[in-house]
Order: structure tokens, then C-alpha cells, then sequence
């Protein structure tokens, strides 16, 4: 029953004083979260007690706070992109947009790693590391340029959704939200439908949202439960390079990006931007963030639903600013470790890949250490100093999960402001 009443209010994600406190819980959740798994890695996990709560309460409750988030993400794509697509009327607004998003995407997403390379020649992480123990890493083969584009097309659009296939759901929702418009009649009572589906869809949003604190706890727990602060020691100089890099690229990149594209306050950004972000530190899935994701952008920044129901769901699957910036340090960590000089023409080329690769190997499972991987490659490092970075790869990988959500959130800001779809009293209220 006391699940059943948080789930049930009717105002706490709605009004500003009920997402203050929402705001405040999920804080709470990943500070008790982190303070008792920080305990058990002391006490160690191995105990009876310890290995408990551990593998059964802390697993278990954060993969079912997972799961029901992951449960949203099809439909609420699928429903909202049709609606967004049907909305727009018209084909070139839907190529004009699609085109500034990607190009926005992929802008971003080269500042991130050129200058992330920039701060790891000056800073030197991997200088004067110790490889004296053997690091092994099975790089997965990321597929060609060629057959990603081949496979965004959808043969068999169930088996898409049952997949999770975020970019052939895309392309089929576009495709039936256009063929909506085009159907006269008959395809806008098929769109009423849909518009109510949406409504019934984002409601279900909000109720799961209720128990981010709860999911955030359990998390937070059992990553600081197993890994603690050891892991971070021996690579501490690469850790905060990463981390240095992704908070100014948060702070000063997406700034920078509303303020002079958009003429938007980025203090009001991210002031709206708190749970999302939260959400996503904890998750560290943009993709299981995405529903969200995309009710903050529409209800609390003000986007259209056409805008948002588009850039959202397509920077959860290619934008990747955060995995950008690992890929630039770590290469060039692991070009300093093993006494490799690439030299300019190299980091141009990791550069190139990288941003490239953002929407190469999108559908790919495991995108961050298989991009690494092909970059590695590229410039012919040894794919074996992965190894080196896996062990503070999590905690690192939560970081930029909210800097990917925020990447997206920011540029589905600026191309609503560019279509005239961004209610700006929204914005500022």
C-alpha cells in the first residue's frame, strides 16, 4: 500500500514545489546510497551480511527500478515520434530539423574530444604509468559505416520494438507519423488516438518516477559496495582528467551553445535540468533516462512535442559527447602508458573517428568500449590498455550519462528555439 500512494499523488512531479522535493529525495537516496555502500566495502561485501544486501536487496531492487524505466522507453518513443512527426505537416520542416539535430550532434560532439585530447597532452595522465601487470581486453568489432546505415532500416518493425532497436523505431515512427498526415481522415482520427496514447504514456512516466529515490538508493549502493574508492587510486590522474574535461564541457560547451544559438538562460536550463541529470548520474543509461528526459524537455523547457519527440530520442542513441571525451583521454592516456607518440596527424584522426563513430556504431551494445576500441585501431594502439581504465570506468560512465542527457536536452533546446516551437514562458516560469 505504501508504494501504491506514491505512485498515486497527483501533483509531486507536476508543480514546481513537488519536483523541489522530488529534487531533494533522489539527492538523499544517492547520498544514503553512497554512505552505506562505502560502509559495506569497508566491512567487506564477501560477509554473509554484506554479500545479502549486496546481490540480493541492492541488485535487485536497482534492476527493477531499471526494467520499469527500460518499459517506457518503446512505447513512449514510438507513440511520441508519430505525434511529433504527424504534428509538423510537413516533409522539408522534418528534413530541415532532422538535419540542424544532427549537425548540432556532431558539432558537439568534436568540440568534446578535440578538447579533451588537448587537456590530456597538457596534462599527461598516462606518463610514467607502471605496466609491469598484463591487461587483457576482448574488443568487440565495431561493424562498417556501410552496414550500420543498412541496418537503421527496419525489416520487421516488431522485432525492432522487442529489440529495443531505438534507431530502426525511429525510422518506422517517422515513416507511419508522415503517412498519418497523408492519410486525409482517416489518419487524423488514427492520430487522435495516438495523442491520447501519448497523455496515458507520460502519466505512467511520472508514476515510476516517483520511485527514482528508491531505484537511485539501490544503485548507488552496490556500485560503491563493490568498488569503493580503491579502484580510483592508481588511476587518479586520469580519472579527474576525464572528469575535469566532462564538467567544462557541461558547464561552458552547452552555455555557451543556448546562449548565443538559442538567446536562452543557462542558469533556467539547468535549474529545470536537475532530475534528468540526477537520473541519469544513477542510471547511467541515457537510454533508460530517456522517458524523462523527453517529459522535462516538453513540460518544464518548453519544447514542442514535434521537436522533442524527435532530437530526444535521437541524441539518447547517437549523441554521445560524454563517451567522446573518454575516448579522447583514455587514447591518449594509453598512447603516453605504453610510450606511443601518434602524433598530431593521429589525434586528428582519433577525432575524426570518434565523431563519426557517434553515429556508426549506435545500435551496437557496449558503444563506449567498442569506439574506443575501433579508435584504438585507427591509430594502431594496442586495444589491451582498456584494461587499464575499466576498473573506474563506472563511476565515470555515470558522469557522462549526464552529460549526454544534458548534450541532448540542450540541442533539443536550441533547434525548437530555431523552429519557433519553444514556448518561452515555459522556459522562464
Amino acid at each position: 500500500m505504501a508504494i501504491l500512494e506514491i505512485v498515486k499523488g497527483g501533483d509531486l512531479p507536476e508543480d514546481a514545489a513537488g519536483r523541489r522535493r522530488l529534487t531533494i529525495r533522489i539527492l538523499i537516496g544517492m547520498a544514503a546510497g553512497a554512505l552505506a555502500g562505502l560502509m559495506l566495502n569497508l566491512a567487506g561485501v564477501e560477509s554473509g551480511l554484506g554479500e545479502f544486501l549486496v546481490d540480493r536487496v541492492f541488485h535487485v531492487g536497482g534492476a527493477i527500478f531499471l526494467a520499469s524505466l527500460k518499459l517506457l522507453v518503446v512505447p513512449l518513443v514510438f507513440v511520441s515520434i508519430v505525434c511529433g512527426t504527424a504534428a509538423l505537416d510537413d516533409a522539408t520542416k522534418l528534413g530541415r530539423i532532422g538535419g540542424r539535430t544532427l549537425a548540432l550532434y556532431l558539432f558537439t560532439t568534436a568540440i568534446a574530444i578535440s578538447f579533451a585530447i588537448l587537456v590530456a597532452v597538457v596534462v599527461g595522465p598516462g606518463m610514467g604509468f607502471d605496466l609491469s601487470t598484463e591487461v587483457e581486453y576482448a574488443g568487440r568489432a565495431a561493424p562498417p559505416l556501410t552496414e550500420t546505415l543498412i541496418q537503421i532500416f527496419p525489416t520487421n518493425p516488431v522485432k525492432a520494438m522487442a529489440e529495443g532497436n531505438m534507431l530502426q523505431i525511429l525510422v518506422f515512427a517517422v515513416l507511419f507519423g508522415m503517412a498519418l498526415v497523408f492519410a486525409g481522415h482517416p489518419g487524423e482520427r488514427l492520430l487522435i488516438v495516438f495523442q491520447d496514447l501519448n497523455v496515458v504514456v507520460l502519466r505512467l512516466v511520472m508514476m515510476l518516477v516517483r520511485l527514482a529515490p528508491y531505484g537511485v538508493f539501490f544503485l548507488i549502493a552496490k556500485v560503491f559496495a563493490v568498488q569503493g574508492f580503491s579502484a580510483i587510486v592508481p588511476l587518479a590522474k586520469y580519472f579527474f582528467v576525464v572528469l575535469g574535461v566532462l564538467a567544462i564541457h557541461c558547464l561552458i560547451t552547452y552555455p555557451l551553445l543556448l546562449r548565443f544559438l538559442a538567446g536562452l538562460d543557462p542558469v533556467t536550463f539547468f535549474r529545470k535540468m536537475r532530475d534528468p541529470m540526477l537520473l541519469a548520474f544513477s542510471t547511467a543509461s541515457s537510454g533508460a533516462t530517456l522517458p524523462v528526459t523527453l517529459e522535462n524537455v516538453e513540460r518544464r523547457l518548453g519544447a514542442d512535442n514535434s521537436i522533442a519527440a524527435f532530437t530526444i530520442p535521437l541524441g539518447a542513441t547517437i549523441n554521445m559527447d560524454g563517451t567522446a571525451i573518454m575516448q579522447g583521454v583514455a587514447t591518449v592516456f594509453i598512447a603516453q602508458a605504453y610510450g606511443v607518440d601518434i602524433g598530431i596527424s593521429g589525434y586528428l584522426m582519433v577525432v575524426v573517428t570518434a565523431t563519426l563513430a557517434s553515429i556508426g556504431t549506435a545500435a551496437v551494445p557496449g558503444v563506449g568500449l567498442v569506439m574506443l576500441a575501433m579508435v584504438l585501431r585507427q591509430v594502431e594502439l594496442p586495444v589491451e590498455g582498456i584494461g587499464l581504465i575499466i576498473g573506474v570506468d563506472r563511476l565515470l560512465d555515470m558522469v557522462r550519462t549526464a552529460v549526454n542527457v544534458t548534450g541532448d536536452s540542450a540541442v533539443a533546446c536550441v533547434v525548437a528555439r530555431g523552429e519557433g516551437r519553444l514556448d518561452l514562458d515555459v522556459f522562464h516560469s
